[in-house]
């Protein structure tokens, strides 16, 4: 698929050039609703939480980044690395998008770079990925006091679909642009792009989750939502001070 392709987006590239490709494997999406309040005092007021059948969502992605290049050059500049995020939905006058509240890596330069490049709130983690035929593993333990984890697995099926606009499965992976704040008051955003997301249904198994424990927020007793995705290339626009209207 072209990666350019761009009849599945809500609005047009971005009109300056893209600055970097990666490319994005075994992709762990897992969702809970959890209540529009208690992601408040964690958002900018300036930006909107979005909300799909009366819920907020609250989100970790784990995955696999590979194949980092700048533009121009012809080889990768980091070696892959894995990643761990946590994440919700925002939009501010009309533009969707991911805000990431914590990203976990196990790999110092890529996190010094993107913390200096994107203002993006990333910390330094071990993390242990592995797929095999049938399943994907997943631990993560963050390098600080607080040693904030996630453990679990998941089972994908084996039929791929590409979520209809609309649905709840489209809310939660076709976004092309995240947003972040340092401080709770300066936000930063960059755009994205990327061919539509080929899922998979998935059985999702957790052993320990304290990645949502310095925010606070109790999610639902009943198992979340589930997806997995054998991945997606996708380019990077330069990241840029939101100027608010």
């Amino acid at each position: 698929m072209d990666i350019l392709q761009v009849s599945h987006r809500e609005w047009p590239l971005p009109a300056n050039k893209w600055i970097m490709k990666q490319a994005w494997r075994n992709v762990l999406f897992i969702h809970w609703p959890v209540s529009y309040e208690c992601l408040r005092p964690y958002i900018p007021s300036p930006l909107e939480i979005e909300t799909f059948d009366g819920s907020a969502w609250l989100g970790i992605v784990a995955f696999t980044m590979k194949g980092i290049h700048f533009r121009g050059l012809p080889f990768s500049v980091v070696r892959p690395f894995f990643e761990v995020n946590v994440r919700t939905y925002v939009n501010y006058l009309g533009i969707p998008g991911v805000f990431f509240l914590t990203l976990d890596v196990d790999d110092w330069a890529s996190l010094n770079i993107a913390k200096r490049w994107y203002r993006l709130p990333y910390h330094s983690a071990d993390i242990f990925m592995k797929l095999t035929k049938e399943l994907l593993k997943v631990d993560s333990v963050r390098r600080n006091e607080a040693k904030s984890a996630f453990q679990g697995s998941c089972i994908p099926s084996k039929d791929v679909y590409f979520p209809a606009y609309n649905t709840l499965d489209h809310f939660l992976t076709e976004k092309y642009r995240f947003y972040t704040s340092a401080n709770g008051q300066d936000i930063y955003y960059g755009d994205i792009h990327h061919p539509p997301w080929p899922l998979k249904k998935a059985e999702i198994q957790i052993d320990q989750n304290t990645l949502f424990s310095p925010f606070h927020i109790d999610t639902p007793g009943h198992g979340p939502i589930a997806h997995f995705s054998d991945g997606v290339d996708s380019l990077m626009w330069s990241g840029k001070k939101l100027k608010i209207n």
